[in-house]
């Protein structure tokens, strides 16, 4: 059974399919595209995430907490080996 967010989502998520149909006859692929993008972005990825981190608080002297730690490591145990 899905939860109330769930729902929620999925129908919103419809509600924009719907509408980029709409964008898409009247104006083209490119400008829903444009619009899917901004209305539904990608997570950034784990080495995005860990580059933030050591940007943000690597030279900063502030220390990270457990959680950002742990991202930096699955982002460097993701790295192929040398």
């Amino acid at each position: 059974m899905k939860t109330v967010t769930e729902l929620a989502q999925e129908i919103a998520d419809q509600e924009l399919e719907a509408t980029l149909s709409e964008v898409f006859f009247l104006s083209g692929k490119a400008i829903a595209d444009r619009v899917r993008a901004a209305r539904r972005p990608k997570p950034p990825s784990l080495k995005e995430q860990a580059w933030k981190l050591l940007e943000c608080y690597g030279t900063s002297g502030v220390k990270l907490t457990a959680d950002q730690c742990n991202t930096i490591r699955e982002a460097l145990e993701a790295l192929p080996n040398d």
